[in-house]
């Protein structure tokens, strides 16, 4: 059984945050298929294919690895928007932050959001959980029809 690749959306505007989240992709196999955007303005454009990336290559990520204290275009405002199209509404958001503020989770609930993951403080428990958001969303969900790659056999 062939795979086609599995893009993951990491959008996050530390630093330190992609490189760490990057690390735990890595080891996870998974790196390869990640796209980097810094603020939720380009997390859209990157999903409308404009500006620098109107030339990308066609079709939504497996999943959006969204933080949602960003400038310009917060996550939050991204995931209001992503899920208010019908074109985009089936991609799996995961929201990976460090905020723990209750009307932050219930927000991102009711704009449904497929997951929300505090990051953790400890560096072990961090690679841990990115890789495991990585590798459910990335290699073990199933997208609905039409929304991202799937699996083909050969």
């Amino acid at each position: 059984m062939a795979s086609a690749p599995k893009r993951i959306l990491l959008a996050e505007d530390d630093p330190e945050g992609v490189e760490l989240t990057l690390a735990a992709l890595a080891e996870a196999g998974l790196a390869d298929e990640v796209e980097t955007v810094t603020d939720g303005q380009e997390v859209l454009d990157y999903l409308y294919r404009r500006g620098q990336y109107q030339d990308r290559e066609p079709g939504n990520p497996a999943v959006i690895l969204l933080d949602l204290k960003m400038p310009r275009v917060t996550g939050l405002e991204a995931l209001e928007q992503i899920r208010n199209d019908a074109a985009l509404s089936t991609v799996p958001v995961a929201v990976l932050t460090s905020s723990t503020e209750e009307s932050d989770l219930a927000a991102c609930y009711r704009l449904r959001a497929n997951a929300y993951v505090v990051k953790p403080v400890d560096f072990a428990e961090f690679l841990d959980a990115v890789k495991k958001l990585g590798c459910f969303w990335a290699r073990l969900n199933e997208p609905p029809f039409g929304s991202v790659p799937r699996r083909t056999t050969e």
